[in-house]
C-alpha cells in the first residue's frame, strides 16, 4: 500500500511540474502575441486543457488535467497550474 501511495504521489508531482511548464510557456507565448493555447498544449501533459485570459496588460494561463491513479482504476483528481505574464508593448492593443 505504501508503494502505491508513493507511486501516485510521484506521478502527481511530475504532472504538476508539466502543468507549471505548460502554463508558463502558454502565458509567455500569448504575451508575445503568439498562439498561447497551442504552446501550452505542446508542452503540457496529454489531455490537458489550456485556458487564457487577458486583463489589464497581463495574460493569465491555466493548465489543468485529471490524474487517474492505477490507470483509471481509482477515482482521479485534478492537477493544475497558473502563470501570469505581462503583455509585450503593441500586443493586444497595449502600447
Amino acid at each position: 500500500m505504501m508503494m502505491f501511495a508513493a507511486m501516485t504521489a510521484v506521478s502527481a508531482v511530475l504532472t504538476q511540474l508539466e502543468c507549471v511548464d505548460a502554463a508558463r510557456e502558454a502565458a509567455r507565448a500569448a504575451a508575445r502575441g503568439e498562439a498561447g493555447e497551442a504552446a501550452g498544449r505542446r508542452v503540457g501533459p496529454d489531455e490537458a486543457t489550456v485556458s487564457l485570459t487577458t486583463e489589464g496588460g497581463t495574460v493569465r494561463a491555466t493548465v489543468s488535467v485529471r490524474v487517474h491513479p492505477l490507470g483509471g482504476r481509482l477515482p482521479g483528481f485534478d492537477v493544475s497550474a497558473t502563470a501570469v505574464a505581462a503583455t509585450e508593448p503593441g500586443v493586444g492593443g497595449e502600447s
